[in-house]
């Protein structure tokens, strides 16, 4: 879960809306954190091959499928996103390297 200004937001959520776009592959959402909201919601994308996408048609496909404060801050492309031997994605090595630093998580 993403808490964000106090409100709690589900990546589940926001993942299910961005995996309709057409050119979104696999997508993995978490928060980042942010010095006024405490965390932002960060998306991790990986375009279908041979389709050409950039942060701002994923922030506009989000505006329009969801509520403000669900809409990604970030977006960042990746060409694969990590997965373990049993093919299950690994948030946390996406992750981590926001949070470095850091004393403590929200």
């Amino acid at each position: 879960m993403i808490i964000s200004g106090g409100v709690n937001i589900y990546p589940a959520e926001i993942e299910d809306v961005l995996h309709r776009h057409p050119a979104i592959q696999d997508v993995a959402v978490f928060g980042v954190p942010d010095e006024e909201w405490g965390e932002r919601v960060h998306a991790a994308v990986q375009p279908r091959p041979g389709e050409m996408l950039d942060a701002a048609e994923v922030v506009a496909f989000a505006r329009q499928h969801m509520a403000d404060y669900k809409v990604p801050r970030e977006v960042s492309l990746h060409a694969e996103l990590p997965r373990d031997a049993a093919g299950k994605l690994i948030k946390r090595l996406l992750r981590d390297p926001y949070w470095a630093g850091r004393a403590s998580r929200i």
